[in-house]
């Protein structure tokens, strides 16, 4: 997975983190979290806010539609 892949990398958070609330997530921590994945492979340098608001709100979608 790349920083681009942000649908894929929400399907993968919410997998790993299921009861975590993405709105709830700062995105330092987000950042972290993305890095520790398994597959991820990716310049840890190359993420901005862009990138991660679009992994936050595919992990927000992937965690809402699980309630």
């Amino acid at each position: 997975m790349k920083w681009i892949d942000a649908e894929e990398i929400g399907i993968a958070l919410a997998e790993k983190f299921p009861d975590l609330d993405p709105l709830t997530v700062r995105f330092t921590d987000l950042r972290a979290h993305v890095l520790a994945l398994d597959g991820f492979d990716d310049d840890p340098k190359a993420s901005n806010e862009p990138k991660l608001e679009a992994i936050q709100m595919a992990w927000h979608e992937e965690w809402d539609d699980a309630r």
